[in-house]
């Protein structure tokens, strides 16, 4: 599974705004400017995140966006949920009727237990954890 841009550009934006531990909006400008991302794609990524009551934002000459839940309770897990509208390898794994196969497939358990497993992992894995650790979570064996 490849993981689009969406969702590693919306987890590295969400950090972005959790370090900076400020009440005041971010500008799109400066958010772009410290992400590397672009402002138009930025502007495609906060939709969702606002709809899902991850970033709130703030209009008028000091506006900006502002991270609206704790970095601690926002899992890389729930970014590429929204980002992607699920975790799965393939796409019968959440859905059996896509795949007249799907009955008898003796590789789809395969893919949905790897799905379940990489979904796992990253709600493991928290926004205050990669704030926690500048150098990078550990690579496990």
């Amino acid at each position: 599974m490849k993981l689009s841009a969406r969702s590693r550009y919306a987890t590295r934006l969400l950090l972005d705004l959790a370090l900076r531990e400020t009440d005041q909006p971010q500008r799109t400008t400066l958010l772009s400017e410290s992400t590397g991302i672009t402002v138009q794609f930025i502007e495609q990524i906060l939709r969702p995140l606002k709809k899902a009551g991850y970033i709130k934002s703030v209009r008028g000459a000091a506006g900006g966006h502002i991270l609206d839940k704790d970095p601690g309770s926002i899992s890389v897990g729930d970014v590429v949920r929204i980002m992607e509208g699920g975790i799965s390898l393939t796409d019968c794994v959440t859905d059996e009727g896509l795949c007249n196969r799907s009955p008898i497939c003796l590789t789809r358990k395969v893919w949905q237990r790897a799905s379940h497993v990489l979904e796992k992992e990253l709600d493991s894995i928290t926004l205050a954890d990669l704030m926690n650790n500048p150098d990078g979570l550990p690579l496990e064996d």
